[in-house]
């Protein structure tokens, strides 16, 4: 690709770029660049707005550069303070271990692992003694950190900081000193400890870093971001059918959005489905073919095909459609669910106001039978249908 082939790709899915010159210029001298992503093991499973950064560390690599893969298994005993109004509990090591695994697995669904360099940044903090982290520390001051969004704002309501989360932008730059990064990818929501990178950078003598902000993306509500709390996602070790339903649903305001930041397609094949519709075509053909593209990469193209053929069928009575998902559900420790909570959890809903819906016309169906909403199911294996489109094998756990 030329040069500019080559920043149109990286500009593509970016919020920001810091510094767009130097990016340029790191490009021009043909070094193969080391291109580090930091993810703290938080959570065991991931959804598709955590693949948004690693679409772009993929791209990186087609592109023939060292894509750095880096689990913060010393950064998750602090606990990232970014967006919290408190003090955020760190980790058990334990529980970071076991993070760590899944994530590697979920990972190279969309990483080329030949071409991924696995890091942990407890290689070099481990090392790093009392002493090492009071000297990293005295490189910045209090006053700076204050600037921070969370923190000045957490200062200015009297809420508590505690010291060691001043620790975490230093933490996460430093492991950019330790691997020598060309260029760090992150959310928009992380710029101060990226740009604390380049700080750091400098100070060790090293070319700062540029830094790549990539932005956060709106679940199938189509206004907040993508969060399992919010029961807006989708996840991308859930069952093919439920993923493929899950991504139809979305509403058409957010389909050049999606594609944009989550599809492979290229530039140009993307223009050319835009066009299509401006011409009359089915906006929801378009998302069929963003459905079948996403549950092709996370499941094989034996599950898209499947999904892709059950998918929008109006389902009869007493037939149960050929591919009908199969999903389970955590009951977390409670005795039942109730049918609303359960269908909006299974993604048989799009939020709970829809369930809430759905039931009140009479539209969910438990083994054919129409349901009340007062009504409760305990562990089990139910069929269940929400609406004439949507419906599943449900086990609640």
């Amino acid at each position: 690709m030329s040069l500019a082939q080559v920043l149109a790709e990286i500009r593509r899915g970016t919020e920001e770029i810091l510094v767009e010159e130097e990016l340029i210029e790191k490009l021009k001298s043909g070094k193969k660049l080391r291109i580090k992503a930091g993810f703290d093991p938080t959570a065991p499973d991931l959804h598709l707005g955590h693949t948004v950064l690693m679409n772009k560390m993929r791209q990186f690599q087609d592109m023939g550069h060292t894509v750095i893969f880096l689990i913060g298994d010393f950064t998750g005993l602090i606990g990232d303070p970014t967006g919290k109004s408190a003090t955020r509990p760190p980790l058990t090591p334990e529980a970071i271990a076991a993070n760590a695994a899944t994530y590697k697995e979920q990972v190279f669904k969309i990483l080329d692992p030949a071409k991924t360099e696995v890091r942990f940044n407890s290689e070099w903090f481990s090392q790093m003694g009392a002493d090492g982290l009071i000297r990293l520390a005295a490189q910045q001051s209090v006053a700076r950190m204050l600037e921070r969004d969370d923190f000045k704002k957490r200062y200015k309501n009297n809420q508590s900081i505690s010291i060691h989360e001043f620790l975490y932008p230093l933490v996460q730059g430093y492991d950019s000193v330790a691997l020598e990064a060309d260029i760090e990818l992150g959310g928009t929501d992380q710029k101060f400890n990226l740009l604390m990178g380049r700080e750091l950078q400098k100070g060790e003598g090293q070319a700062p870093q540029v830094v790549i902000m990539t932005p956060l993306l709106e679940g199938l509500d189509g206004v907040k971001k993508m969060s399992k709390s919010l029961g807006n996602y989708v996840g991308i070790d859930e069952a093919p059918g439920t993923m493929f339903q899950k991504i139809v649903s979305i509403p058409d305001s957010l389909i050049w959005r999606w594609y944009e930041l989550l599809s492979f397609q290229s530039l140009e094949e993307i223009a050319a489905l835009k066009e299509s519709v401006e011409q009359g075509a089915n906006p929801r053909d378009i998302k069929f073919e963003l459905a079948r593209e996403l549950v092709a990469r996370f499941h094989g193209e034996d599950a898209a095909t499947n999904a892709h053929k059950g998918a929008g069928n109006i389902v009869k009575d007493g037939e149960v459609p050929e591919g009908t998902p199969a999903v389970e559900v955590d009951l977390e420790g409670e005795p039942d669910i109730l049918i609303g909570a359960l269908i909006n959890k299974a993604g048989l809903a799009t939020n709970s106001a829809q369930a809430k819906d759905m039931l009140k016309n009479g539209r969910v169906k438990v083994e054919w039978i129409v349901v009340e909403p007062s009504l409760k199911l305990v562990p089990g294996r139910y069929l269940i249908q929400a609406g004439k489109k949507k419906i599943a094998w449900v086990t609640i756990r």
